[in-house]
């Protein structure tokens, strides 16, 4: 949960660990301190500073993405249609029982063959999207052969991992067939727990090399900052993912005393001192605000709802089609296909409802960042740079709809906003606490021009 969020902070403060070259944000004169500063003008003016080219390819990766919502769910819904309704789930079901007559490693073989032949049935949309569409836009470094061989590496992974998962909640679904939704989503959020602890550790690794960084003074600083807020890290990684991407990101992961800080090196060869506090004060936020509490909180509540919602749906969908697709009771491994395409639909729309919980505390976390590191140049700065792969100005609808982070205008505005109540910080001649504008009060949302 606090994964992409002390993340990115930290990923920016461990620039100057690295030693890597460092150059104060450029400012906008729009964005200068005056008594002529708006907030909006130095927004504008912010956005300004992309170039057009930069600009239209962002918005066009960010905006198939819309689409790409869609046609996976077309997709991944088509491909269980196709198991359950040519027979190819049952005959692999069928498979499985004729291996051994333990109900558990029954269920294992089943999950392995349902996941290598959804890996292939997949495969063509799967390599558009994470190699083809990634080179297009100029944002993965990877070769074919690299991406392939993490995406096998990933497959095993699944295999072992989901293999496990599943057999233990078929059992359960056997054990309690009336209350399975209960105890099933029970276990579903322990194994989400044990996830979160043991990816990585293990896991991450797998795909890339993490090292910590050199002890230098602004590593000092970064546990010190660590330490004043209570985060339990003990070190911070730097991990080489600029291997496969072009992208700028850092993050906590980890539960339970596995907590780990990990600093994306794009980032570090780019960022600022003032991004780097502007960064570290929002990822502070998470921590102070308690969201990887209400995170939990929301997983557990999401994952109870989606399974009560999976076994109202079985029930109707397996006493009108169960006969033909071979499934004969709740128990059947070859419900799998079936409450697969049960999730991927209820997901997809639920997804604007899950974007809204994490944008909002992302918001909480920015205007908390803004208080406490006090650097809305360099939040502008680090905005930018995830403008690289996100929309910067967007409508109200997609930004609703479609941003699990708030867009780059909103954020942008915010920091100019509290900019604009804060300019004696920056010009000791200059009043604190300003009046907003009557452009401003007016404003119920950052300005579309």
């Amino acid at each position: 949960m606090l994964s992409a969020r002390i993340s990115l902070a930290i990923l920016y403060l461990a620039a100057t660990c690295s030693g890597f070259p460092r150059t104060a944000p450029a400012i906008p004169e729009a964005a200068q301190p005056s008594v002529h500063f708006d907030a909006a003008a130095a927004t504008n003016a912010y956005l300004a500073t992309v170039a057009p080219s930069e600009h239209a390819k962002s918005d066009a990766y960010f905006e198939g993405g819309y689409w790409l919502l869609l046609w996976d769910t077309l997709y991944a819904s088509a491909v269980m249609l196709l198991l359950l309704e040519t027979g190819l789930s049952a005959r692999l079901r069928a498979t499985a029982q004729r291996s051994t007559r333990f109900p558990l490693i029954r269920s294992f073989i089943y999950w392995c063959e349902f996941a290598i032949a959804t890996a292939l049935m997949t495969f063509p949309l799967t390599v558009y999207e994470g190699f083809f569409r990634e080179h297009k836009y100029g944002l993965s470094n990877q070769t074919f052969g690299s991406w392939f061989r993490d995406e096998v590496v990933g497959l095993v992974v699944a295999l072992i991992c989901g293999g496990i998962a599943f057999a233990i909640l078929m059992a359960v679904v056997r054990r309690w067939p009336r209350t399975w939704h209960i105890w099933g989503a029970l276990v579903a959020i322990i194994f989400a727990a044990f996830a979160i602890a043991v990816a990585p550790v293990f896991v991450a690794p797998l795909f890339n090399t993490y090292k910590p960084l050199q002890n230098t003074p602004i590593k000092d600083e970064i546990l010190s900052l660590a330490r004043q807020n209570g985060i339990p890290a003990i070190d911070v990684y730097e991990v080489d993912a600029s291997k496969q991407s072009k992208r700028v990101s850092a993050n906590v992961s980890g539960a339970f005393g596995t907590e780990r800080i990990t600093l994306n090196d794009n980032l570090l060869n780019r960022c600022s001192p003032e991004a780097i506090l502007a960064v570290m004060g929002h990822e502070m936020g998470h921590y102070v605000m308690h969201h990887m509490v209400n995170g939990i909180l929301f997983a557990i509540i999401t994952i109870a709802v989606m399974f009560a919602i999976l076994r109202w749906a079985l029930n109707g969908l397996l006493m009108r089609r169960g006969q033909k697709w071979g499934i004969g009771m709740i128990g059947d491994d070859g419900v799998l296909p079936v409450a697969v395409l049960i999730l991927t639909i209820v997901g997809f729309f639920f997804t604007p409802a899950a974007n809204t919980f994490t944008r909002t505390q992302e918001y909480e976390a920015d205007i908390f960042g803004l208080n406490s590191a006090r650097q809305p140049d360099g939040e502008a700065e680090a905005d930018l740079l995830l403008g690289e792969y996100r929309k910067l100005d967007p409508t109200p609808l997609e930004e609703f709809l479609f941003y699990d982070h708030p867009s780059g205008r909103t954020r942008i505005y915010a920091a100019m906003r509290w900019k604009a109540e804060n300019l004696c910080l920056f010009n000791a001649s200059l009043p604190c606490a300003n009046a907003p504008s009557a452009s401003d009060r007016q404003k119920t949302r950052p300005p579309s021009r």
